[in-house]
């Protein structure tokens, strides 16, 4: 574990676990490393990964917007949408599975995390930096956490922001597409 990380900068919506903390903190990290591998392949800058109860890796995806010319490819919904496929449901409450994702979740993939599922998420660079760093708008997330909280689904955040800010820099300095409306 990075020697400067402190617990007091986790964002949850529970009392915070440190052993939660850890081990979400080891497999972000690890997301963030690898995410060169999946940009030079033309993905955007965002990774997610679902892990089953007992913390078997079972998905692996990138954003793919830009790939697939579809808005709505991102990393988070690639993800949901490949598990459900392999469990044969749109309902994986029942998995008790935990969803960890490079960034804060934007509020299209809130949208989709709530209605999956998914009991944990995790997350790396909050949606702040995200927008500083990008200019990507993350959108309207009123009280997300305690939504998330109301509903059973645990959410822990700002895990390995210093790997994430790194990563989108890398990104933004290749001169890589961001993928953004015009207003």
């Amino acid at each position: 574990m990075k020697e400067d990380f402190t617990y007091k900068d986790i964002i949850s919506n529970e009392p915070v676990n440190k052993s939660k903390v850890d081990r979400a903190y080891e497999i972000i990290s690890a997301l963030q490393t690898e995410m060169k591998k999946f940009t030079d392949c033309g993905s955007g800058p965002f990774l997610a990964a679902i892990f089953d109860k007992s913390g078997n890796l079972i998905i692996k995806t990138s954003n793919s917007v830009v790939n697939d010319v579809c808005s709505h490819n991102h990393a988070e919904i690639n993800a949901i949408k490949e598990v459900e496929k392999m469990y044969g449901t749109y309902d994986l409450s029942e998995y008790d599975l935990s969803l960890y994702i490079t960034a804060e979740p934007c509020m299209m993939c809130v949208g989709a995390i709530l209605w999956s599922g998914i009991k944990h998420v995790y997350y790396g660079i909050p949606s702040e930096s995200v927008e500083k760093i990008t200019g990507f708008d993350e959108g309207f997330k009123p009280d997300w956490l305690e939504e998330f909280r109301k509903r059973g689904i645990t959410v822990y955040g700002n895990i390995a922001p210093e790997l994430g800010e790194q990563a989108l820099r890398e990104y933004i300095e290749n001169g890589l597409t961001v993928y953004k409306p015009e207003r």
